[in-house]
């Protein structure tokens, strides 16, 4: 297989279409499905939806009844068949038959010269502006059927799948327009029954608000159901008697928007787009009310019939059709980072005010080093005090210099406190750890510059053991200050150390997302411009420790490698469960290329850089080792926290639990994976 190919990596191409409609010509119509289908199988599509009766028409009224049509329908069923042989792409027709007394409005699912399966609308609509059920018959009760198309006895019913048998997790369900629009439509129990990709063969005309209730309905349904909601609305070339239309197509998932097509066009529109069918399937792995509900809906999920087929899918670079935000924490619509910021800042200052108020109002105890994480922390602990009505004096802040604390950082912590009105305190810690360091006979003492993880630990250790022994000292409790990432990595010193405090407002917030935070914090003039001016200083602020002594200021990221591919890999592991291979074919095109794709409002340009596959891979690798071999003791005893993002938190009371003395041998060997697929790869600019 091809490590660039997105079938290699649980994706499938799907594409709702619409073309010129010519009304009551049905082998007209079969010009543009065909071109349309012709077009998308070049494309790698798996499925491609059209419009509600495209081979006819949607508005023809009682033309509909006429035999000249329906026989022309059949031939023009016929017709595509014909020019499906050739294609990978499975086609999904609108089209009006004869089945015993009635005419049906149907989908045609057509693949590789056969129908598969015809699936009729549940429920015509017979109000306002329609008047479906003079000429069609309701299919809702149509199950365990055949039906004779094109001289083939093909399945029909509302109780068909479509099953993919090499494509894992495609499995395709459709419905009709108005069977979108009831209380329970055919497709919640199509999901419930196994579908993960529901189509909707929609007429649809258009008023003024449809589009956006259209919309509503797609996302609402992809939402609930945990599955993609291709839908396809007629447009061009239908009758305008008393009615107009707009073309609308659009593809979600998961309640997420990831294409749509421009309204009203004036030729074929086609919207394609990626669905990731390992993000469903784990969505649904992960909500174990999702196979309750079928268990509640037992009686008509079991009646499904699943129609196999092979899709044989190219082995081929495609590209990826889909938005991969470089930041999953941090969206890089200005809107919802906005909307984000707000809630993430107000979850933090709430559950903190709660947590206080909870345990007989103590003051609270905080280091601050001048870095993100403290600065954060601080904020949010004096927003916290303000909403309680409390003196922002019952913060006892202290920056605590060590043997590399630059002038910069505590200057800026000194700034910062003393703009924020808390009791600030400087408590040097260098002279207690030189005589801890020379009490345990460590190098350092005698003059010699060893810098290693007990020089480095012994300064983190004093900061936390001063903080715990000052708020026994003076009422508090200790604030703590690590982030979601830092967790993640192990990144922090344990028990005695910044891994422990009392309460850790940050413990669910990733680094890339806290210096959004704090702009959106000066942005919003949520404190005065003299703090303004300190937050923003210390935002551009290089990410350190500050533990080694030396003229290059010690960095972090140069260590344990760069936030934002951790905090990428973190989200796809927290959430989804992703292969390290997935995630680095994800991170590629996410981070390949700085020039392609939105980053987040405000983010510097200096920082807007790129990472080629070997880099990837490289940090993936940390990560691996890091987050399942060796940090998980220190997250099985964090402190309480809140959980503040969707994507996930680390807290084995809450998101995350697993075994302290796991191993990361299995997530390493996939990863290694990716030399073997890369070999039939030919990206040159990786």
């Amino acid at each position: 297989m091809n490590f660039w190919s997105i079938y290699q990596h649980g994706f499938a191409r799907v594409a709702a279409c619409t073309g010129h409609t010519v009304v009551a010509d049905p082998l007209a119509n079969v010009d543009a499905v065909v071109r349309l289908a012709r077009r998308c199988a070049d494309d790698g599509v798996a499925v491609a939806v059209f419009p509600e009766l495209c081979l006819s028409g949607y508005s023809i009224e009682d033309l509909l009844l006429q035999d000249v049509v329906l026989d022309e329908v059949e031939a023009a069923v016929g017709e595509v068949v014909a020019a499906s042989v050739g294609l990978m792409t499975v086609l999904v027709v609108g089209a009006p038959l004869r089945y015993r007394h009635r005419i049906y409005n149907c989908a045609v699912v057509v693949h590789r010269g056969r129908v598969l399966g015809v699936v009729p609308k549940s429920y015509p609509p017979n109000y306002r502006e329609f008047y479906e059920r003079r000429q069609i018959a309701s299919g809702e009760d149509e199950r365990g059927g055949m039906i004779q198309v094109g001289g083939q006895s093909v399945p029909f019913g509302v109780d068909l799948l479509f099953e993919a048998g090499d494509v894992p997790g495609l499995v395709l369900h459709a419905e009709i327009c108005e069977d979108m629009w009831v209380p329970v439509p055919p497709s919640a129990e199509a999901a419930l029954a196994g579908a993960t990709v529901l189509v909707n063969l929609s007429g649809s005309p258009i008023t003024v608000g449809r589009a956006e209730d259209r919309k509503l309905l797609c996302r609402s349904a992809s939402a609930r159901c945990l599955a993609a909601y291709v839908y396809a609305a007629a447009g061009l070339g239908e009758s305008s008697t008393d009615l107009s239309w707009d073309g609308q197509t659009m593809i979600y998932e998961n309640g997420a928007l990831l294409a749509e097509s421009e309204r009203f066009p004036l030729g074929d529109s086609v919207a394609v787009a990626d669905v990731d069918l390992d993000l469903l399937r784990q969505e649904r792995a992960r909500m174990g009310t999702f196979d309750e509900n079928r268990r509640a809906h037992g009686d008509a999920t079991k009646e499904f019939r699943r129609v196999p087929f092979l899709l044989e899918p190219p082995d081929a670079d495609l590209g990826l059709r889909r938005a991969v935000e470089r930041f999953p924490f941090v969206p890089a619509d200005s809107d919802r980072l906005a909307l984000d910021c707000y809630e993430a800042y107000n979850i933090q200052v709430s559950a903190l005010q709660q947590r206080l108020g909870a345990i007989g109002n103590p003051k609270v105890v905080i280091g601050v080093s001048g870095g993100l994480d403290s600065t954060h922390a601080l904020i949010v602990a004096a927003q916290a005090m303000d909403r309680a009505g409390r003196p922002r004096t019952d913060i006892l802040a202290f920056t605590m210099p060590g043997f590399a604390t630059g002038e910069h950082t505590k200057g800026n912590a000194h700034k910062l406190m003393d703009s924020l009105g808390v009791t600030a305190a400087e408590l040097d810690i260098t002279s207690t750890a030189r005589l801890m360091l020379q009490e345990m006979g460590h190098p350092f003492a005698s003059g010699e510059p060893v810098y290693d993880v007990t020089f480095e630990n012994v300064q983190a250790g004093l900061r936390t053991d001063y903080l715990f022994r000052l708020a026994n000292q003076r009422g508090g409790i200790v604030l703590g200050t690590g982030d979601l990432s830092e967790l993640a990595l192990g990144w922090c010193t344990y028990g005695v150390g910044d891994q422990m405090s009392h309460y850790n407002v940050n413990s669910g917030v990733p680094k890339t997302l806290i210096q959004h935070l704090i702009r959106w914090v000066v942005g919003t003039g949520q404190f005065d411009e003299q703090a303004n001016e300190t937050l923003l200083a210390i935002l551009d602020t290089e990410i350190s420790p500050e533990l080694v002594p030396g003229e290059e200021l010690q960095s972090t990221e140069d260590k344990i490698g760069p936030y934002a591919l951790h905090d990428f890999t973190l989200f796809h592991v927290l959430r989804y469960g992703f292969r390290p291979s997935k995630i680095a074919f994800l991170a590629w095109h996410a981070w390949h290329d700085p020039e392609a794709g939105a980053w987040p409002p405000n983010f510097p340009e200096a920082k807007r850089v790129a990472y080629d596959l070997d880099q990837i891979r490289h940090w993936l690798e940390v990560f691996c080792r890091r987050f399942f071999a060796f940090a998980q003791f220190k997250r099985s005893a964090m402190p309480n926290g809140p959980k503040v993002l969707a994507g996930g938190a680390l807290s084995p009371r809450g998101d995350w639990r697993a075994p302290s003395d796991g191993t990361a041998d299995a997530w390493l060997r996939d990863l290694a994976r990716l030399d073997v697929l890369d070999q039939a790869g030919g990206r040159g600019e990786r």
